[in-house]
């Protein structure tokens, strides 16, 4: 799998991923959490549009989309705590790579509230 090694790419798994979590709270029967998955989805586009400045182009190092590897197939209880915990560790992996500081804050808030959401 390819890197997660530019801002873009970052953004554009981000929000890959959190379309992907409307679609699995959507088969869950969880239209509250698929709406909040929506909004985060709506969110990241909506900062990667307005930070793709020239400094985003900067090279990051030390992240893989192979560690990120969500079973979107288990809508079990634990399933749904696995699919969490992965998407919380994915944002606070990538916010302290990110040099555009609202980019960290928007995925730092996003790995609270997936963290949030794997102990509920």
């Amino acid at each position: 799998m390819p890197s997660l090694n530019t801002f873009g790419a970052i953004m554009t798994f981000a929000i890959n991923l959190e379309n992907d979590l409307v679609d699995y709270y959507r088969a869950v029967g969880d239209t509250e959490r698929a709406a909040e998955a929506d909004k985060r989805r709506s969110n990241l586009e909506r900062v990667r549009r307005e930070n793709v400045v020239e400094i985003t182009l900067e090279a990051i190092d030390g992240l893989d989309e192979a560690d990120y590897a969500f079973n979107f197939d288990d809508t079990s209880e634990a399933g749904q705590s696995a699919v969490e915990t992965i998407a919380a560790r994915f944002y606070e992996d990538v916010a302290p790579k990110i040099n555009v500081r609202q980019a960290q804050r928007v995925l730092s808030r996003y790995a609270g509230q997936h963290s949030g959401l794997a102990n509920a």
